[in-house]
C-alpha cells in the first residue's frame, strides 16, 4: 500500500477540529493526515478582524504548502468554504498537489472572477436559509469586513441536521466567526488553467445537505467539471461527522498520482 497524505480544511466557522473523526480513520489505514486551522480559526491566535483578503485567511494553508519537500504530493480536502481556500493552493502550487477533493464545497472555475460560484449560490438561496445565523460589518464603511457567525438554530437545522447531539453541542462551542470575503473575491484574479485548472479535481456530494443544496452541488460540478464525482447518501453538511467512515472509504478510493 502506497502511504497517502491527506490535508483537510475546513469550512466558515469551523476549524481542524471538525475532522476528529476522520482523522484517526484515515490514520488507522496508515496513512499521514494534516488537519490545519485557517487563520483566525479553531485554536489559530489571529483575530478575524486583522484579516482583509481570502489570501490572508488562507495564509496557515499556503505556508504548509510552501514548505513541503519538492517531489512531496498531498491529497487537498476541502470542505464548503474550504473549496476557495484549496482553490488558491491549487493556483499557487499545482505541482505540490495530486488530486484535490470538493467536499460539498464551493469550486470555483477558471472563466469567471472567483466570486462568481459565491454569488450563483446567493441569487438562488433564499435568505431564509440562514435563520439564526447572524452577519455584521466591522471597521469602516471605507475599510468592510463582512462577517458571519452561524446561529444554533442554523447549525441544528441547515448544517448538523443529522449529526449526533454531542457533535452539535461540540460546534455550538468551538465555532468562531468568518468571512466570507466578498470585499476582497471580486477583486481576485480569475484562476488559471495552468495552475488551478492542472489538478484534477474530485467532488464529494452530500445528499440532504441543507446548506449547500444538492441542486448546488450539482450546478457546480457541471459549470467547471470534475474526474470523478462521489456521492453520500444520508450525509448532511458535515458528513465528516454524520458519516465518517463513508466519506473515510470514498477518499480512500480516489486514485491519485501518488
Amino acid at each position: 500500500m502506497t502511504q497517502k497524505h491527506f490535508v483537510l480544511v475546513h469550512g466558515s466557522c469551523h476549524g481542524a477540529w471538525c475532522w476528529y473523526k476522520l482523522k484517526p480513520l484515515l490514520e488507522s489505514g496508515g496513512h499521514k493526515v494534516t488537519a490545519l486551522d485557517l487563520a483566525a480559526s479553531g485554536v489559530n491566535p489571529k483575530q478575524l478582524h486583522h484579516l482583509r483578503t481570502l489570501h490572508d485567511y488562507t495564509l496557515p494553508l499556503m505556508e504548509f504548502m510552501s514548505a513541503l519537500p519538492d517531489g512531496e504530493k498531498v491529497i487537498l480536502v476541502g470542505h464548503s468554504f474550504g473549496g476557495f481556500n484549496i482553490a488558491l493552493a491549487m493556483e499557487n502550487y499545482p505541482h505540490k498537489i495530486s488530486v484535490a477533493v470538493f467536499l460539498t464545497a464551493f469550486m470555483p472555475d477558471s472563466v469567471h472572477s472567483p466570486t462568481y460560484v459565491l454569488g450563483q449560490f446567493n441569487e438562488l438561496t433564499p435568505a431564509e436559509i440562514w435563520l439564526d445565523t447572524q452577519f455584521l460589518s466591522y471597521d469602516t464603511p471605507e475599510d468592510p469586513l463582512r462577517t458571519l457567525i452561524f446561529g444554533p438554530q442554523f447549525m441544528s437545522k441547515k448544517l448538523y441536521q443529522l449529526c449526533s447531539p454531542e457533535d452539535i453541542a461540540l460546534g455550538g462551542l468551538l465555532i468562531r466567526p468568518s468571512s466570507y470575503f466578498t470585499e476582497d473575491l471580486p477583486k481576485l484574479k480569475k484562476f488559471t488553467d495552468e495552475g488551478y485548472g492542472s489538478v484534477k479535481r474530485v467532488y464529494i456530494i452530500c445528499s440532504e445537505d441543507q446548506a449547500i443544496t444538492l441542486d448546488f452541488q450539482r450546478w457546480l460540478i457541471e459549470n467547471i467539471g470534475v474526474v470523478e464525482v462521489k456521492e453520500i447518501k444520508d450525509a448532511d453538511h458535515m458528513a465528516m461527522l454524520s458519516k465518517p467512515q463513508q466519506l473515510c472509504q470514498y477518499l480512500l478510493e480516489i486514485d491519485s498520482d501518488e
